[in-house]
């Protein structure tokens, strides 16, 4: 079922290619039957072969749909997995050429931050310390050491990050620990620097698919560059008007830099959309053509034309979240439309709030993508770290999550000294707690506050041994006086009661999982499940988030709400001149509609308490004209959306009625 130039994608083995894959022209095909191709034609192990992607899950999508091409003992053999779980397997196998033991901690960004933030002056501002870890990360994702970073400075700000750069990796080395931009930057500092080990991992995978190429940054692309080498088995898949990731360090560049070191390298471009109506690609197809392009290409559809596409003026954002639930509901009632199958976009977070109260006052269920995570949530966290510590007393990343919550009076600098004698001794950060000779270094306080809490890990870890986990979680929140300190530290009483609320939904969870005959000796296995069960099913609801989260997602209907010069392009944007990617975040926007797409602006905005009056979006301006329908401007058109509108209203109202 692949057209002529999917087809040729799969086929193509001899030189390194780049598939030029625009929205919705079936690259996941391409990726999964090329896999299935290298394995049945040309009979290349599967355990030679590895597809990389930017996320989890469509690394769980990939892999779901390589099982249905292959066998089964093929699919296990394959490597289908993010470019940080890869640097995490090679470091693991590796970990003694990093310098690293064996069950080093990864810390999670909440852990390193609060690093950073021990390490920055004292008393430094949300937003410098954010510049730094900002810094810090570019730094990383560039492949820079901290002695580069130090060398490359060219400001007072990039001195001290860079400075801090290095305390911060003095200190992930005393804790046995990387953090997530790690997992990158020390396999390619390995593989560039060590010829052995290369050649060993170059004979390991002998072939890489490289899904969304286009978000990689420097340090993922000499990764894949050392991995692969002259003989160049790769094929990278991306597309150059979906790049939407510079602010976190992606490079589009790295499209052309793949001619430039594979003078052989072959590029064909999937034009085909499978996915919007014709309307909508020639909005899209318009608006793109304004970036500069080095490889062009132009989508085309077999779908109908498609309804006009909307374009709303709103009073402001009051306003404007009410016209879209408004319609909302009328397309659910008049084209019988699933919840699900309606998409509301925005350029940043904060236009949610609005758009939240007009969909509850009118009664439209919503998922909000992008809130903060049950599992994320810092009480929740603390109680998940307890519990791997009483299962893993060697997860070093949760005893420095722990050790000082509640407050123990265990600052920084005893935990480095710690850090440095396991270190010293091979051993975890609480077995080198259990050492007299480490504790004896130490002042008395912190040195009395460790062996205490050593003793009540002892003290927990027995009562684990005769009590389910949700009776564990009970009682690690009264003996370590968690729950207490809860009460007393958080003066908001709702805000109380929702944190203690979700420390007991935390126990409530464990207790369903023991019901199922699980008990507290399968806490490990409990605890995996937990973190890797798909628990954010948003079911039948209107889908709400970012537009930059939006990518790789598809809806029947689309809103793209703030399309106003300030919000869409962002007004740091127009001040630094990133137009272009602002406009591939539109693009990205557009493309997600399969029917049909309104797009809507405000003309006030309320800002730091001010009223801003606005202009539409200069992209709304780059559209087909004659493919828009800007209320106000036909006067029949905008009576039959009065009409449709009236009538949903009258419908709702009539539900209400009816069920009170």
């Amino acid at each position: 079922m692949l057209n002529p130039q999917q087809l040729a994608a799969v086929e193509h083995c001899d030189s390194p290619l780049l598939v030029l894959a625009g929205a919705g022209s079936g690259k996941t095909s391409v990726i999964t039957q090329k896999i299935a191709y290298l394995i049945a034609r040309r009979k290349l192990p599967p355990s030679k072969i590895a597809a990389i992607t930017f996320t989890n899950k469509a690394a769980r999508e990939m892999r779901d749909r390589v099982a249905k091409l292959v066998t089964e003992e093929d699919a296990q053999a394959l490597t289908v997995c993010t470019f940080h779980a890869l640097g995490l397997k090679f470091l693991q196998i590796e970990h003694a050429r990093a310098g690293l033991r064996r069950g080093f901690s990864v810390l999670d960004a909440d852990d390193s931050g609060g690093i950073i933030k021990e390490l920055a002056p004292k008393g430094v501002k949300p937003d410098v310390l954010f510049g730094i870890r900002n810094l810090l990360g570019r730094a990383k994702n560039g492949g820079l050491s901290p002695e580069e970073a130090l060398a490359a400075a060219r400001s007072p700000r990039e001195l001290e990050a860079a400075t801090i750069y290095e305390m911060y990796q003095q200190r992930l080395a005393a804790f046995n620990a990387v953090d997530f931009d790690d997992l990158i930057r020390l396999p390619l500092r390995i593989l560039e620097s060590d010829a052995e080990c290369r050649d060993a991992w170059r004979d390991r995978l002998r072939y890489l698919l490289v899904d969304e190429y286009q978000d990689t940054n420097d340090a993922q692309y000499r990764l894949l560059k050392a991995l692969t080498g002259e003989r160049g088995g790769i094929t990278c898949v991306g597309d150059d008007d979906q790049s939407i990731y510079a602010w976190r360090g992606a490079n589009p560049e790295n499209i052309d830099q793949l001619g430039r070191d594979w003078p052989s390298l072959r590029v064909i471009k999937l034009e085909q959309n499978y996915r919007c109506g014709k309307r909508i690609l020639r909005a899209a197809n318009q608006l793109i053509a304004n970036n500069p392009h080095l490889h062009e290409k132009k989508l085309w559809s077999e779908h109908p034309e498609g309804a006009p596409i909307r374009v709303i003026e709103c009073k402001e954002a009051e306003h404007e979240a009410e016209r879209v639930a408004s319609i909302a509901t009328t397309l659910a009632e008049k084209h019988k439309a699933r919840w699900h199958d309606i998409a509301i976009l925005y350029r940043g977070n904060f236009q949610a709030r609005p758009l939240e109260k007009a969909l509850r006052l009118a009664r439209v269920p919503y998922h909000l993508t992008g809130a903060l995570s049950f599992l994320d949530r810092a009480e929740v966290k603390d109680l998940l770290c307890y519990l791997r510590l009483l299962t893993n007393p060697s997860d070093d990343a949760a005893f420095l999550r722990v050790v000082n919550v509640p407050k123990r009076e265990i600052g920084a600098t005893t935990l480095e000294k710690l850090g440095q004698f396991a270190q010293q001794k091979h051993s975890s950060l609480l077995d080198a707690v259990r050492s007299d000779g480490v504790l004896r270094q130490l002042t008395p306080r912190p040195a009395a506050a460790l062996a205490s809490f050593a003793s009540l890990l002892d003290e927990l870890r027995s009562a684990s041994l005769h009590q389910g986990a949700a009776e564990l979680v009970e009682t690690i929140l009264q003996r370590t006086g968690y729950a207490a300190q809860i009460a007393a530290s958080t003066s908001d009483a709702a805000m109380r009661e929702r944190r203690l609320g979700n420390l007991k939904e935390l126990a409530d969870w464990f207790r369903a999982m023991q019901k199922g005959g699980n008990s507290a000796g399968d806490l490990a296995s409990q605890l995996a499940l937990l973190s890797y069960a798909d628990r954010d099913d948003p079911g039948n609801a209107v889908r709400m988030m970012t537009l930059h989260a939006a990518k790789g997602l598809e809806f029947r209907f689309v809103f793209i709400v703030g399309c106003e010069d300030g919000t869409l392009p962002h007004e740091g944007a127009i001040d630094e001149g990133r137009i272009d990617e602002e406009r591939r975040l539109m693009y990205v926007g557009i493309t997600r509609a399969k029917e049909l797409l309104t797009l809507s602006w405000s003309a006030k905005t309320k800002r730091y308490g001010d009223v801003h009056s606005n202009q539409p979006s200069r992209f709304l301006h780059e559209l087909p004209q004659a493919d828009l329908h800007w209320q106000g401007k036909d006067p029949e058109a905008d009576k039959e959306a009065v009409r449709e509108s009236a009538e949903s209203h009258m419908a709702r109202i009539k539900a209400m009625l009816g069920s009170s």
